[in-house]
């Protein structure tokens, strides 16, 4: 999938970096490999003709709500991929991606990534939708130099830098999800928020980025809650959050913690609005239990889940075009976390075409200089930035009937 071009009225960081790295080609690949998800550690090494990802996926546990989006893209886009194969060098690669259910256990996902690396000898991983499982693969993956990107949100999955020279992350940071969050909150009129953070580094993400946001624009953080780790009750947090009526309250965590909480600040009392990031938008937020107490709620997302208003008017656009109408047709529903996974799949495809090779260290090199459009939005990796979604993916939706509706 080739970049489109860029609007010349707005200068852009993803548009100077796309005019020092140019134009990069979004390929496909052959026939589809083995997708073991049953935790088997028994596949064979790649062959001359394979480019082989490994994927670690919460497809069951705490995470599933997330982890099995991933698994769906990422089928719908092997199938894609594997129409013509991937030109690398002089051979033309076939994808072949080795799915495990790391069951939303960081251990698990660890050992998962170290097997699927030194006896799968993948070329590459994916994975970790939570933080936590995430920050587990990005030890694995420094220890081993093999590329990993991870699918979370969290800032520091890439950050410091020095020590994260082979991780890459696709989702927005926290810093521009909290700069459009905290513009939105200011047109509302609203001037005192309560913010209801997860436990872990995602939420810790939050909190730093949310408070130096809502301060540039004047309003005011009146008290940060953190959310207990998933599973437990937040009634307690969602009490306190709720505490001296504030006029609005961010909750900054992900699926299933985000309807839930929402649930829980109705229950206490909470009547104002609730603002989501990212990683609530999952069926799973807009499910029966909460459908009531996220009902005109607002999120922050890339611009992806705006799927009934795409034009197709470019090649970028009639590529998510045809990803979401295969995902609705597979699963009924199109979520906007999904393609994360998709686009994953592509920038790997597209690093190994680059490269003219499959080997590790090329892989992260051509990895750090993609600026291309995927399914979920823009991408700008750079050697100073390894967090690739550009601030202007970014919209603002609103809940109603049950769905993710544009705002902005």
């Amino acid at each position: 999938m080739a970049t489109s071009a860029f609007d010349s009225s707005v200068l852009t960081r993803r548009g100077v970096l796309a005019a020092a790295a140019g134009s990069l080609l979004l390929a496909g690949c052959g026939q589809q490999g083995r997708q073991p998800d049953d935790g088997r550690t028994d596949s064979s090494p790649p062959g001359d003709h394979e480019l082989v990802i490994g994927a670690s996926l919460e497809l069951t546990g705490e995470g599933s709500a997330l982890g099995v989006l991933q698994q769906r893209a990422m089928e719908i886009t092997l199938e894609m991929l594997n129409r013509t194969g991937i030109p690398v060098g002089n051979l033309r690669r076939t994808v072949r991606l080795e799915i495990r259910d790391n069951r939303s256990d960081p251990d698990e996902a660890a050992r998962q990534a170290t097997e699927l690396t030194e006896r799968t000898q993948v070329h590459a991983l994916v994975g970790g939708t939570s933080t936590e499982t995430s920050m587990a693969i990005v030890e694995v993956a420094e220890r081993l130099q093999v590329p990993f990107v991870s699918l979370a949100a969290g800032d520091d999955i890439v950050l410091p830098l020095a020590q994260r020279t082979y991780i890459y992350k696709l989702t927005p940071d926290a810093v521009d999800v909290a700069r459009r969050m905290a513009r939105l909150i200011e047109s509302l009129g609203i001037r005192r928020v309560a913010l209801l953070a997860a436990a872990g580094s995602h939420g810790d993400s939050g909190v730093r980025a949310v408070r130096s946001a809502l301060r540039d624009v004047g309003v005011d953080l009146v008290r940060t809650v953190r959310l207990p780790a998933t599973g437990q009750s937040f009634t307690s947090a969602a009490r306190r959050a709720a505490a001296g009526a504030p006029d609005g309250v961010i909750v900054w965590g992900t699926a299933p913690d985000s309807g839930a909480a929402a649930r829980e600040l109705r229950r206490a009392g909470h009547r104002g609005p609730v603002f989501f990031d990212p990683g609530a938008v999952a069926e799973d937020t807009l499910s029966g239990p909460n459908a009531a107490a996220v009902e005109g709620a607002y999120a922050v997302h890339p611009t992806c889940l705006d799927a009934g208003a795409l034009t197709a008017a470019t090649t970028a656009e009639l590529a998510r075009r045809d990803f979401i109408d295969s995902y609705i047709q597979r699963h009924g529903t199109f979520s906007g976390f999904a393609p994360y996974g998709s686009d994953a799949l592509q920038l790997l495809a597209t690093a190994a075409q680059s490269a003219s090779s499959a080997d590790r260290g090329r892989l992260r090199a051509y990895l750090q200089t993609q600026v291309t459009e995927g399914i979920a939005g823009w991408y700008a990796f750079a050697p100073i930035r390894h967090g690739g979604m550009e601030q202007d993916s970014l919209g603002v939706y609103l809940v109603s009937h049950a769905a993710w509706n544009r705002y902005s």
